[in-house]
Order: structure tokens, then C-alpha cells, then sequence
């Protein structure tokens, strides 16, 4: 006997109720930020091209990518919002995803032209107005801490929020490194120190989009999400009462804070299914946070060997066990 049992944890009402409420707060909090980023943007490019500076202008580049990026994370949640249809059964969920990956690529070819421009500034060395490049950084600063204040709390549950909130963050370590880079300058007249810092901002971006890619691209490819063992997952199901084996387990991620699940299950003829799947359901929910799971049941008299999508070979995890 095979059966296929899709099953939702039985809160998921109140979790997609939860969902739609953080959407809504997100949408406004990003917007927030993005009318503050994109108003002081306009002012440190001035600042940058008044005084001089590289430093200024690499932040104001940086914080142009911000706004880009900001605009891609409300698009995103926007569509995010809208309906599943019969073309798109998640709906929307993983333009979330697409907009984090872009927002990290932008990130590393914002990078690249501060590195160029560095290293031109680095021999050539022009004078920089540096007490008003301290001030102008100084506001950038106020405007960054703000910002990344209003994105924290939803930074964790959204790798959409998540990339907006590395850039944010990145732009407040650009200012810090303005205002250290004016303060250099004031001091012992070294205006190479201006390329110097510069460089130093496109380290840090390099550094924050590295990861927002790498776990862009790892919900892309469906991979297992960090923070779940799928050796403990399996273990788990194991040792449940009348589960005798388990394969092509599967464990992704659709969108943030959303994973899912699909697994053939082999068990005791006797064993009833629908309490063995309420029994899994809430153990997976529980220990993993899974709240999404397709599982295919079925008994030592009839496993599904010939249509299973892991007999193709190297597709699927390998227990150790096999």
C-alpha cells in the first residue's frame, strides 16, 4: 500500500496570518528607509564632489545601491503577496530570493569601481576638504544607524530584509570610515588617506555580499536550509513508532522562514497512517520548524522503487546507513 499524505502543520492558519501581518510591517519600515536613504544620497554625492572625496562619494555610490536595492526588497514583497495561481503554486514567494541575489551581486560591482578608483586616487593623491567631508560623513552616519535600526528586528525571518539591512550596514561602516579617513587627513595632511579607506569600504561590501549571495543561492538551488541536520531530520523520523525505513527525503527552503519537506515513508502494515502522519507532523514541526510536508507512506509489502525520483543515482542524499 502507497498513499501520499500533504500535510501543513495545524497552526499554519495563524503562521500565514503572522506572515502577511510582518509583510505589511516590512513594506513600511522598508519604505521608511528608503525615502531617508534616498534624500541623504543626493547629499553626500554633493558633499563627495564639493570636498573632494572618494570616500564620500564611494558611500553615496553605495548608498545609490541601496535604493536600488530597497526598491527590488518592496517590489518583492509586493509580488510576494499576491496570490498563488495555477503557473506559480508558491505564488510569488521566491522573487524574494531573486532580490537578495541581485542585491548582493550589485553589491560586488559596486565594489569593483571603488577598487578602481582607489587605486587611480592612490597615486595621484588630490586635495580633499576634509572638516566638511567629517560633518557630511557624520550625517551619513546618523541617517545609516537609523535606518539599520528600523530593519533589525525583521533582519533574521527575511533574507530579503536581510540584504537591505547589509547594505544599510555597510553604508554606516563606509561613513565611520569617512569620518576616521577626514579626521586622518585634518590631522597629518596625508590625502592618500582618502583612497585608503576607500579601499577599506569595498573589503566590507565584498565581505557583508559574499554570504547574502552564498545563501541566496543556496534557496535557489534548493539546498538543505543552515540551520537544519538532515541526518538528524532522518534519525528522527526513524524513530518513530512503526517507521521502518525512509527515503528520498528532501528538505528546502521556499522563502524565508518557510521550509518544506517530502520523504517516502516505509512502516508497519498495522501501523494507522493518519496517526503516524500526525505523529510526524508534529515532530518535524516541533524539533525542525518545518511546517510544510508531502509524505508518501508506504509498507514493506509495496515501496515504490520503480518511480521514486532517487533511483536516478548521485540526485539524492545517501544515508550513511545504506
Amino acid at each position: 500500500m502507497s498513499t501520499v499524505a500533504s500535510s501543513p502543520v495545524s497552526s499554519v492558519g495563524g503562521r500565514h496570518t503572522h506572515r502577511h501581518g510582518r509583510a505589511r510591517e516590512s513594506r513600511r519600515r522598508l519604505t521608511i528607509v528608503l525615502v531617508l536613504t534616498a534624500i541623504y544620497m543626493f547629499a553626500e554625492a554633493f558633499g563627495g564632489w564639493w570636498t573632494g572625496s572618494l570616500t564620500l562619494l564611494a558611500d553615496s555610490g553605495h548608498m545609490l545601491a541601496d535604493v536600488a536595492a530597497l526598491t527590488l526588497a518592496l517590489m518583492a514583497l509586493w509580488f510576494s503577496a499576491r496570490p498563488a495561481t495555477p503557473g506559480k503554486t508558491f505564488g510569488y514567494y521566491r522573487l524574494e530570493i531573486l532580490a537578495a541575489l541581485i542585491n548582493g551581486v550589485g553589491l560586488i560591482l559596486i565594489a569593483l569601481i571603488i577598487f578602481y578608483e582607489s587605486y587611480q586616487r592612490w597615486f595621484t593623491a588630490p586635495r580633499v576638504r576634509s572638516v566638511p567631508m567629517i560633518f557630511v560623513a557624520a550625517g551619513g552616519l546618523a541617517v545609516n544607524l537609523i535606518c539599520a535600526s528600523l530593519l533589525h528586528r525583521d533582519r533574521e525571518d527575511d533574507l530579503n530584509v536581510r540584504g537591505a539591512w547589509l547594505h544599510i550596514m555597510g553604508d554606516a561602516l563606509g561613513s565611520a570610515a569617512a569620518i576616521v579617513a577626514g579626521i586622518v587627513i585634518t590631522v597629518s595632511g596625508w590625502n592618500a588617506a582618502d583612497a585608503l579607506f576607500s579601499a577599506l569600504i569595498g573589503l566590507l561590501i565584498v565581505w557583508s555580499s559574499w554570504h547574502l549571495i552564498r545563501e541566496a543561492t543556496n534557496v535557489l538551488l534548493e539546498g538543505t536550509p543552515a540551520h537544519i541536520n538532515l541526518a538528524a531530520v532522518e534519525d528522527a523520523i526513524l524513530a518513530t513508532e512503526g517507521v521502518t525505513d525512509v527515503h528520498d527525503l528532501h528538505i528546502w527552503t521556499i522563502t524565508s522562514g518557510h521550509e518544506a519537506l517530502s520523504a517516502h515513508v516505509i512502516h508497519a502494515y498495522s501501523i494507522s497512517q493518519p496517526n503516524l502522519l500526525k505523529e510526524l507532523r508534529t515532530k518535524l514541526y516541533d524539533r525542525f520548524g518545518v511546517d510544510h510536508l508531502t509524505i508518501q507512506m508506504e509498507t514493506d509489502e509495496f515501496e515504490d522503487e520503480g518511480f521514486h525520483f532517487c533511483q536516478a543515482g548521485t540526485a539524492c542524499f545517501r544515508s550513511e546507513r545504506e
